[in-house]
């Protein structure tokens, strides 16, 4: 079709051609059906020699991170027996960004790539194209466009911060769990002791108890941290974005965060949020981080499942305040092997387990503080015995290790 230039020198065509015609002066007569000529040919020009090109995208990495820069590169290969025109390329970044380009005449068979960057600055879903073909004639009369490749979808997911799962005996959760590991006793039998307050009945050995006068329990091995769950409240009710625009952009950050530290310091890890999302298995980080990318507030988490899991194990509920009905929900997977934990992005707890995570240093800051500055590394699977432990290295799982062909 015409371009802007080719309508305006129709238009003037046309006047030349009545002008012309009215008062007889042939001169304008011959102008006018001169611009006019010009304009069709030029238009005929752009439909009928319209490029056969075949394009190809690759998008690295696959999954972006807040933050990161990745690389869109596109493989252009002229299919045509005869020598590709100039073509302009375009390619919507985003709704409000586009990459633009200009190929070159290729000649039959040739192989060129061309390449652009795109900024992760929000988490989300990132659209690329579809890329458009724009072939002009050479007076810039006429214009004709192509789809050259489809849309391609890029996750954007959370930043992350590195933290370390907490150590019996090291910060205030790891002594609570080493208290909480020595009443339950999961471990091998280690000892009998005298019973004190707060020991399991069930711990209580009555025969070595009949032979003495004070109650007698079994003390058994330690046994550190061995699965995690973290849940993440995306309930509208829970936060006030208009007090704080950023309120549940950090409980995003935490939830990311708890499910990598978790996942890599081998222990089995669970991730819960509203819609029924329930993740778990191996591949557990890569897929939360996938989900997380899109996720924007919606359903309140309704029924939780009991987790089946064997070992100590912590509920790590990530939400706005200790009000939220996220946090009593939560109350529905503790049992005595279990340890609930709160982290709060909007009015942080005075609580002995529970993090502020007003701002994301608050958060890593308050997190390191409880999981006791001298935690196993994150590498480490958490695994004491009293007096001994025994790290199991763990795979890590870096979701931006494997980059994906995208071809069109």
């Amino acid at each position: 079709m015409p371009t802007r230039q080719g309508w305006t020198i129709s238009a003037g065509g046309l006047v030349s051609l009545v002008v012309g015609r009215v008062f007889g002066i042939l001169e304008l007569f011959v102008i006018g059906t001169g611009l006019l000529v010009a304009v069709s040919s030029a238009v005929l020009v752009v439909r009928m020699r319209r490029p056969e090109i075949s394009i190809g995208r690759w998008v690295h990495p696959s999954v972006l991170t807040v933050g990161d820069t990745g690389r869109v590169d596109l493989g252009v290969r002229n299919d045509s027996p005869f020598r590709s025109p100039k073509v302009d390329l375009a390619e919507p970044v985003g709704p409000i960004n586009t990459a633009r380009m200009t190929l070159s005449p290729l000649l039959p068979g040739d192989q060129v790539t061309a390449g652009y960057r795109i900024p992760a600055t929000r988490r989300g879903v990132l659209t690329l194209g579809p890329l458009e073909i724009e072939r002009r004639d050479q007076l810039g009369l006429a214009v004709s466009w192509s789809i050259g490749a489809g849309a391609t979808d890029v996750m954007v997911a959370p930043r992350t911060v590195d933290l370390s799962m907490p150590a019996l005996g090291h910060g205030v959760l790891g002594r609570h769990l080493m208290a909480q590991a020595q009443r339950l006793g999961p471990g091998e039998f280690h000892a009998l002791r005298d019973y004190i307050d707060g020991d399991e009945p069930r711990s209580i050995h009555w025969k070595a108890s009949a032979r003495s006068e004070e109650l007698k329990v079994r003390e058994h091995t330690a046994e550190g941290v061995r699965r995690c769950i973290i849940v993440l409240d995306r309930s509208e009710a829970a936060y006030d974005l208009d007090a704080d625009e950023d309120v549940f952009e950090r409980a995003i950050v935490a939830a990311g965060s708890l499910v990598q530290g978790g996942d890599r310091a081998g222990l089995t890890t669970r991730f819960v949020t509203g819609g029924g999302i329930d993740l778990r298995g191996p591949e557990v980080a890569t897929q939360t981080l996938r989900v997380l990318a899109p996720l924007q507030l919606g359903e309140p988490i309704a029924e939780l499942e009991r987790d089946p899991g064997e070992g100590l194990g912590l509920v790590i509920v990530v939400t706005a305040s200790k009000s939220a009905a996220a946090w009593r929900r939560a109350e529905q997977l503790i049992d005595p092997t279990l340890t609930r934990v709160g982290v709060f992005t909007a009015q942080p707890d005075a609580g002995r387990l529970s993090v502020d995570a007003t701002s994301i240093e608050n958060f890593q800051h308050g997190w390191e503080k409880l999981a006791g500055a001298t935690a196993l590394s994150a590498r480490d699977r958490l695994f004491e015995s009293v007096g001994s432990r025994e790290p199991v290295s763990a795979v890590d799982q870096d979701p931006d290790r494997a980059w994906r062909k995208v071809g069109v």
